[in-house]
């Protein structure tokens, strides 16, 4: 989701670029079909004659792109679950996630360098670098990946293929 607002920011930014290149862009169009509307974090609503756009771009980083997320995180993972016990995490390239444990479904991406998985039941989990090797922090439904985790774990991925 994270990624969607950074999209809508970027595609903002190109927007804004249109608006002081077209003089028609702020113009309300007669036939909606041929426009782009691009709906700001904020509600209010921008629209632009399709026929005035000549590209779009959405700008990320490489590791973040749909089909590119690092292969460093790609795989199966070994990792615990903060009470002695242990589970498997895997990460798939097109960003789906499955564990072995609770709700099996889940996405995850790359943010600042650790992959973040949000699950189905609300629980997100980061897979972080630590030191020579990895911890799993998980994060309880209603925590965001900016508070304090649930519990630390360590994380290693196993060589066995997907």
């Amino acid at each position: 989701m994270r990624h969607v607002g950074r999209a809508i920011l970027v595609t903002g930014a190109l927007a804004a670029a249109l608006i002081g290149g077209s003089p028609t862009a702020n113009a309300a169009s007669g036939d909606d079909r041929n426009s782009i509307v691009i709906i700001f974090k904020d509600g209010h609503q921008q629209s632009f004659p399709v026929a005035d756009v000549a590209r779009i771009e959405f700008t990320s980083p490489a590791s973040v792109a749909a089909g590119s997320l690092p292969a460093r995180f790609v795989g199966k993972w070994k990792v615990g679950d903060g009470a002695g016990g242990s589970f498997l995490i895997t990460l798939q390239r097109n960003g789906e996630a499955n564990k072995t444990t609770g709700a099996p479904h889940g996405t995850w991406t790359v943010v600042d360098g650790e992959a973040r998985i949000t699950w189905d039941d609300g629980w997100r989990d980061a897979i972080r670098k630590a030191g020579d090797g990895y911890d799993k922090a998980a994060f309880e439904p209603g925590k965001t990946f900016s508070d304090s985790p649930s519990n630390v774990a360590s994380a290693k991925k196993n060589t066995e293929p997907i």
